[in-house]
Parts: structure tokens; C-alpha cells; sequence
């Protein structure tokens, strides 16, 4: 079974909840496992915490979720000035100087890329392969 769906969302931190409510049912009707679902969530609070913080004067963002029997693919894309991802990759820092959150991404999903559009937008990438448990059936009454 697939699901697919985007919305637009507006760039403040009160939307976060909002899409991950979104993500964390469509994963949990799949029949994903918890740490799964854990993974996928936190990968994306933190992809759209990014575009919080760096979207500039922009009012909305969006995000497209694909998910499948065996992978979920989420895109957080924005219009926001972008930043230089090999530099961020590069720099020697503590987690207290920022880029901290690449690090998580990358150690929670299967895949991250992050791509400028030309659209204009630019995007992070997120694929996450997904371990499901069999689902209860319900029997006819």
C-alpha cells in the first residue's frame, strides 16, 4: 500500500507537531515499528526546524511525504537562502555552534540530500527505509 500527501505549512514552530502528527499516522496505519516511526519523526522535526530557522522573511514551507511497504521519502522544501551544506560538513564544531542537526539526520535515516531547485526552493531529502509488523487483522463480526 502507498500513501502520499504534501502540505503547506507556515514557517513558525507550531507546525511541527502539526506534520508530524501527519507522518507518525500514516507510519503507524502502515504498520512501521515504533523505532521506526521514532527514526523518520525526529529526522523531519529536525529538517523542518532547520527551515524555522533559516526560511528568512518567507511565510510557508512544504513538505512531501511518499511512503511505501518498504521506504518513506520525505522533502522539506523552502525559500529560504539555502546554506552551504559542505561547509557545515567541514567545519570543526561543537554541537553549541550549529550543524548538529545534519549529523542527527544523517545517523537517523538511509539517505539525505539536500537540493536548490530550479524552482528556486531549496530542499532536504530524506529516505528511510521501514521494518513493519504484521498487522493485526480484524475478522469479520
Amino acid at each position: 500500500m502507498d500513501v502520499a500527501f504534501s502540505v503547506r505549512l507556515p514557517v513558525d514552530a507550531q507546525s511541527v507537531p502539526l506534520v508530524r502528527g501527519l507522518v507518525r499516522q500514516a507510519l503507524q496505519y502502515l504498520g512501521v515499528v515504533a523505532s521506526g516511526i521514532d527514526e523518520v519523526l525526529l529526522a523531519l522535526s529536525e529538517a523542518c526546524a532547520n527551515v524555522i530557522q533559516h526560511a528568512g522573511e518567507h511565510e510557508e514551507y512544504q513538505v512531501d511525504v511518499t511512503i511505501d511497504d518498504h521506504v518513506c521519502r520525505i522533502s522539506v522544501l523552502d525559500h529560504g537562502a539555502g546554506f552551504d551544506v559542505e561547509a557545515v560538513r567541514s567545519a570543526p564544531s561543537s554541537p553549541l555552534d550549529g550543524g548538529g542537526g545534519l549529523v542527527l539526520m544523517k545517523q537517523l535515516v538511509d539517505r539525505l540530500d539536500f537540493r536548490h531547485g530550479e524552482d528556486g526552493r531549496h530542499g532536504v531529502h530524506l529516505e528511510k527505509r521501514l521494518v513493519t509488523s504484521p498487522r493485526l487483522r480484524l475478522l469479520p463480526t
